[in-house]
Parts: C-alpha cells; sequence; structure tokens
C-alpha cells in the first residue's frame, strides 16, 4: 500500500479551504482561465502530511503501527492556517498551498517521527519539514499571475486554528484522472492530552 503519516483536519477547516478554493476557481473562471492545468484537492482529503512512507508491505505496515505506537505523548500544538505559497516557488509552481502558522512542537513531532521510521529503514528527508496544506497541483508549471494577486488579496485573512491530539496511519488510493482516496489505517492518540 502506498502509505503517510498525517494529521487530519477538522471539518471547520475544511470548509474554509473549500471556500478558498471555490473563491480561486470562481476569480481564474473570471478571467476566461478556467480550471485548466489545475488539479484541485478533495478538501476532504486534505491533511498535514508528516511523512511520506510511499509503497509499503502489510509486515512493514504492522511494524511501522508498532513503532509509532511507542512514540509516546507530545506537546499541546495549536495550528493556525494562514497564508498561501507555491512549490517549488512562484515561477514554477506545481504545487499550490495554505500556510500554517505553529510552534516549534509541530515540527518537533514530525521530527521524532522522521527518527523512529528511519531507525525502521525508511529513508529520512533531505529537505527541511515545511508544514503545508496542499490545494491543488498545477500541470505546467508556469507563472500565475491572475492566481498570484489574488493570494496577495487573501494572504492576511486567517482560515482558522486547530488543535493537533492525534494523528494517523494513512493508505493513499491513486486512480488516474480522480484525486486521490484515503483510509486511516491506524490511530495514535496522545497519550498524554495535557502535555
Amino acid at each position: 500500500m502506498r502509505a503517510f503519516v498525517a494529521i487530519e483536519l477538522p471539518s471547520e477547516i475544511q470548509d474554509a479551504l473549500t471556500e478558498v478554493q471555490t473563491r480561486i476557481q470562481a476569480r481564474l473562471r473570471s478571467r476566461a482561465l478556467g480550471n485548466a492545468g489545475f488539479r484541485w484537492a478533495l478538501p476532504q482529503g486534505i491533511h498535514l502530511t508528516l511523512k511520506f512512507l510511499g509503497e509499503i508491505s502489510d509486515v512493514q505496515s504492522t511494524h511501522v503501527v508498532d513503532c509509532l505506537s511507542r512514540l509516546g505523548s507530545f506537546e499541546r500544538i495549536r495550528v493556525e492556517v494562514k497564508g498561501y505559497g507555491f512549490f517549488p516557488d512562484r515561477r514554477r509552481p506545481q504545487v499550490l498551498w495554505a500556510g500554517l502558522i505553529a510552534p516549534p512542537a509541530l515540527a518537533e513531532l514530525a521530527r521524532r517521527i522522521e527518527g523512529a521510521l528511519a531507525a525502521m529503514g525508511f529513508p529520512a528527508e533531505n529537505r527541511k519539514f515545511a508544514p503545508h496544506l496542499t490545494l491543488a497541483r498545477l500541470k505546467t508549471p508556469r507563472r500565475q499571475p491572475v492566481l498570484e494577486a489574488l493570494l496577495a488579496e487573501l494572504c492576511d485573512q486567517p482560515l482558522g486554528q486547530f488543535e493537533v491530539s492525534e494523528f494517523f496511519l494513512f493508505e493513499s488510493h491513486l486512480s488516474f484522472g480522480s484525486p486521490a482516496q484515503y483510509r486511516k489505517v491506524a490511530r495514535f492518540p496522545n497519550p498524554d492530552p495535557l502535555a
């Protein structure tokens, strides 16, 4: 299965992301740009990825669940959804994302997960942890001036806050031409929610 470790978003944040996507799509349509070149993420499938694992076997999945179950408690994490950007950059955008403002505890949780799974043989990331929520993927990486102007208007408007009290091992099902479908494989609640 294709697997990753992530934080699920509350429905209020999913609703706010839906509104933003709808606004962006309306602006693109009003400029006769339509959705050509954009593959939009389904809001209920948007998540905060902590570690992508790739293809793993059922046996590996069992070991990952055991490993993450032993991770222990983590500091309380309050996250605000605010701002937008592109990966790798706005000149060659491939991913449109919503930004996150979070305390160092979020990066620390990701680092602990990374370390535990690296000990199991999963390769460590070469790049720094950059928390974000993927809104869309762009088929052709070219500058998007209309989108950049809209995002500049929206950038100071927060989309809400949420508290991280658990994370999940997810399985991802990809199918050509449609958004990925996700299934929760295991839940990892904070054993000490007052931490």
